[in-house]
């Protein structure tokens, strides 16, 4: 694959009034089922159509030391499938050490999950690019604070406003939960842009049959399945994926009142 022009800090484009053309928040039906892949897959699809994109983790737990500073993999996998780069911290506000539950990873380090940090953090990205993915945490409803009235991670969703990419891992008690998220996404008055079909398990039967069976009740764009790839990356996932849904309408509008692509210029 040919490879990618980056938009770094010497030529990134100015902050602008108007925010991103495209912006998605990224959920998924639980835990360990490829948002990450599927956030990084959009990315490198995206910018096949020349789109200045970035994604964004809005928290991530579990994190090594490297350099002097916590890293953690799928904020560096945004990082690296994101043509737009951006300063490390901007990718994730709050990387946690733990890898366990947020909260109850920030609890141990002192840390109050801020929604309206993750929210500036968005915004900050929103004026530079063109599209931007934000990934959630978990599944839908992710705890953020440890009482009873804490958001949880469909608040933050709620609180950005952005329509929402459903990751649907395919094994078995995938279509009640791909339906109950849908239902909880739904019910915030949020939007469902789209859904992914991720195959995490290669020995699940009838696999045909449960998309089909989602894709009839979901009532949203099927954006592409991603096969159990041996050694997952995302730009071979990418392949799998028709972005069209998401973003030809809006860049038709863009084309017929543009004479020419945004400049990148030195912020």
């Amino acid at each position: 694959m040919a490879e990618r022009n980056l938009i770094t800090a010497a030529n990134a484009p100015t902050e602008r009034a108007t925010p991103a053309r495209h912006a998605f928040f990224v959920t998924g039906t639980d835990t360990e089922i490829g948002k990450t892949l599927v956030s990084s897959a959009l990315l490198h699809a995206a910018a096949r159509r020349g789109l200045v994109c970035a994604g964004l983790k809005s928290v991530a737990a579990g994190a090594s030391e490297h350099n002097g500073r916590f890293v953690n993999e799928d904020v560096e996998q945004l990082h690296d499938a994101s043509n737009l780069k951006l300063p490390d911290d901007w990718y994730c506000p709050y990387v946690l050490k733990d890898a366990t539950a947020p909260h109850i990873a920030a609890a141990a380090e002192g840390i109050d999950l801020d929604c309206s940090v993750i929210r500036a953090g968005y915004a900050r990205v929103a004026a530079r690019a063109d599209l931007v993915i934000v990934e959630g945490v978990g599944g839908f409803r992710v705890p953020l604070g440890p009482d009873a009235s804490a958001p949880d991670t469909a608040d933050l969703a709620r609180q950005l406003g952005l329509p929402v990419i459903l990751v649907v891992g395919l094994r078995l008690g995938c279509i009640s939960h791909a339906l109950l998220t849908a239902e909880a996404i739904t019910s915030r008055g949020l939007t469902i842009a789209g859904w992914v079909a991720n195959h995490v398990d290669p020995e699940m039967r009838h696999v045909d049959a449960n998309v089909d069976a989602i894709a009839a009740r979901l009532g949203a764009p099927l954006l592409g399945r991603v096969p159990h790839l041996p050694h997952p990356d995302a730009a071979t996932a990418s392949g799998y994926l028709d972005i069209a849904p998401l973003v030809d309408s809006a860049l038709h509008r863009t084309a017929q009142t543009s004479s020419g692509p945004r400049p990148h210029t030195a912020p």
